[in-house]
């Protein structure tokens, strides 16, 4: 069995692929296919009670930063609030 970092890490992989091949222009139904895999991949890390929610999308958001460079500002509850 692999432990958590192990899996933390192919995760990670796996989502650096999904972006790569979105930014690359990759045929929808072969991007389709993987987000169906990274998707299962977390939701198995999540019944399994190996990873939480947060760090999940810790990941998701580093990963996609990566990918698509930083978000166009950082926005607070005031921020919202006043939208």
């Amino acid at each position: 069995m692999r432990n958590k970092p192990e899996l933390l890490s192919e995760l990670q992989t796996m989502l650096r692929d999904v972006f790569a091949a979105a930014s690359a222009g990759t045929a929808y139904a072969r991007i389709a296919r993987a987000h169906g895999y990274v998707d299962g991949f977390m939701r198995a890390l999540l019944e399994t009670g190996i990873a939480e929610h947060r760090e999940l999308v810790e990941i998701v958001a580093a990963e996609r930063e990566r990918a698509s460079g930083p978000a166009v500002r950082v926005m607070d509850a005031k921020d919202v609030a006043a939208a």
